[in-house]
């Protein structure tokens, strides 16, 4: 069975020696989070995900979950491993401490959530959707609404859904049919069908708060006319305990091709009892925040996969024996030499590892933003964190699931016919994986979102704050004696970035489907850029330890081979994606759709 050990080693490095959070925590007056209190969280965290969680994947994979009568199961262990997460107070880090939180920095909070995503990402659902409820509740709902739901979702005690589709309409929400009606008291009686609803039913936790997104009698139509309302499955008593069931019920579990162990549910809303959370007709507003929170936990999706991938792919390109080196034997005394010799596999596992922790080193980096985003006392501070994360959010979701997902199935290549076997983990890493690019709005959406909204759409600032954050970094480092032809490198990819988006914006003011034409391709284009960005920050980071006569030589020398095989062999592909997004929309648009 695949084995799961955190990185703990690589996560330290961008932690302590990349982006120094100890040093954010002091600024921010974070003096109880110390360095030995983080070491211990870290050591905690990764035995829990390695002992507990990581024994449960396969199995759960295998299970799946069961549905009776509306009532759903989940596999063998995962009830008991939520315990032990609530009792050892995991789910309650990062929460606020007047709700029995720990109150805990958001950047460590995802560290420990790396953890054990890529132990077992199916069971890491029931726990990660309740973090984005809450967050939803506390910027949007009442003094009241906040004192109720977030003591129970804080600690865990209940779990947190959103329920925004339903079967006509997908992304385009504008369409939903889910109805509000006002009651006498205040409440309302909603009545609709959800679907695709991740966590809807379950056996893990004693209630389970829906946040669902529907239209009063009165809604102005489209998006302008989305109300959010708070339905629990049980409604609170005076006591504020799980009361009365409400009339809610999960009619069904999809069938999926991967995550099998999160159930993935139909809910139907039957005259079901709901608070209005947030204004009439902002509904949109308010999910909003819960979407983001979402977004980045499915970009950590494609690290988390792509991690557990790379470690199974590695410990077995050491130990299976196939051919000889095309140098000669390089195990002379066995009968072939291990796989890791030959230069294609060595190709695949470079990428892998290149993606891996270029994906991590972005992840901490926007973790970082959003500490500072709660924490800072400086407005103009304050406000850049939120900027940087509006225009970062969509490439963290499509990028990293994109490449993810590139990693993982590079890692049952390395298998080669054994990958496809399902006793040796790899082809469910590939099955699990696949669902990042799809939910929490495709990646096609992000990659609108990005181009239309975040750059286009603020004229360009969003972009141009980010780049000249990278052009500082560049001009700091032209001079660097190992690194300056790479920091050059970047410098012009960085500059073609922005010359890029005035090209697509004097298209997009004679033909607007130019957006929709480059914006994929654009996407990619910055996600390359920025990881190149952080790649670069990791190997300046590594060449300081190795010019002091660092006694881990051999760790940094391995960064900087990355970040060299990155530049040489990945980075390219950003070239690939300019010449790709400059060809315009008329090829794409050229064929009627009867021609297709």
């Amino acid at each position: 069975m695949p084995e799961y050990k955190a990185p703990l080693r690589d996560m330290r490095f961008v932690m302590d020696e990349v982006f120094d959070f100890a040093a954010g925590y002091e600024a921010f007056g974070l003096d109880e989070v110390s360095p030995d209190l983080v070491g211990a969280i870290l050591e905690e965290g990764a035995k829990f995900a390695g002992e507990v969680l990581a024994p449960l994947n396969r199995t759960g994979d295998e299970e799946g979950c069961h549905i009776d009568n509306g009532v759903v199961t989940t596999p063998k262990g995962f009830k008991e491993a939520y315990q032990q997460y609530v009792d050892n107070g995991w789910g309650s880090m990062t929460g606020p401490t007047e709700y029995g939180g720990q109150g805990l920095p958001a950047s460590l909070g995802l560290v420990i959530n790396e953890m054990i995503a890529s132990a077992n990402y199916a069971w890491s659902m029931y726990p990660g959707l309740s973090h984005g409820c809450a967050a939803a509740i506390r910027a949007h709902g009442t003094q009241e609404q906040k004192d109720l739901y977030l003591s129970k979702l804080t600690p865990g005690t209940w779990t947190g859904t959103m329920c925004l589709t339903e079967p006509h309409c997908g992304t385009d929400l504008g369409l939903i049919k889910t109805r509000a009606v006002p009651q006498a008291d205040g409440s309302y009686k909603i009545t609709g069908t959800k679907i695709f609803i991740s966590c809807g039913e379950h056996d893990m936790a004693e209630n389970i708060v829906h946040l669902v997104l529907a239209k009063l009698p009165d809604a102005p139509a489209g998006t302008k006319g989305i109300s959010l309302f708070i339905v629990p499955k049980f409604l609170p008593d005076a006591n504020g305990e799980s009361g009365e069931r409400n009339s809610l019920v999960c009619g069904s579990i999809e069938h999926k091709m991967g995550i099998k162990a999160s159930a993935t549910c139909v809910m139907n809303f039957d005259d079901a009892t709901g608070f209005l959370i947030g204004d009439i007709n902002k509904g949109l507003n308010c999910m909003f925040t819960m979407m983001n929170h979402a977004r980045l936990g499915t970009g950590m999706q494609g690290l988390c996969h792509g991690e557990a991938s790379y470690q199974s792919a590695v410990t077995y390109a050491k130990d299976r024996l196939q051919m000889r080196s095309l140098s000669g034997p390089a195990a002379p005394e066995k009968p072939a030499d291990p796989i890791i010799v030959h230069p294609d596999v060595r190709r695949m596992l470079l990428t892998m590892k290149a993606f891996n922790e270029g994906n991590r080193a972005l992840a901490y980096y926007t973790a970082q933003l959003l500490d500072k985003a709660h924490y800072s006392k400086d407005e103009a501070e304050r406000a850049d964190a939120e900027s940087q994360l509006a225009f970062l959010t969509p490439i963290c979701k499509a990028f990293m699931t994109e490449t993810g997902l590139e990693a993982t199935i590079l890692g049952q290549q390395v298998f080669g016919g054994h990958g496809y076997i399902r006793e040796w983990g790899q082809e469910q890493q590939v099955r699990d994986c696949r669902i990042a690019g799809i939910y929490e709005g495709t990646n096609g959406i992000q990659a609108l979102d990005l181009l239309g909204r975040k750059v286009l759409g603020s004229q360009g600032k969003l972009l141009m704050a980010f780049t000249k954050q990278v052009h500082k970094f560049c001009q700091a480092n032209e001079g660097h004696a190992t690194l300056g032809g790479y920091v050059k490198q970047l410098n012009g990819l960085n500059a073609q970035w922005g010359e890029l988006t005035t090209k697509i914006g004097m298209k997009a003011m004679q033909n607007r489907e130019e957006v929709g034409a480059a914006s994929m391709d654009f996407l990619m284009f910055s996600g390359y850029v920025t990881l190149a960005f952080f790649w670069l920050k990791m190997a300046v980071a590594a060449q300081q330890q190795l010019d002091a006569g660092s006694t881990e030589a051999a760790f940094y020398e391995t960064k900087l081979v990355t970040q060299e095989f990155y530049f040489k062999r990945l980075l390219p592909r950003a070239s690939a994606h300019k010449e790709a997004l400059e060809a315009g929309a008329d090829s794409l648009m050229k064929l009627s759709a009867e021609q297709f």
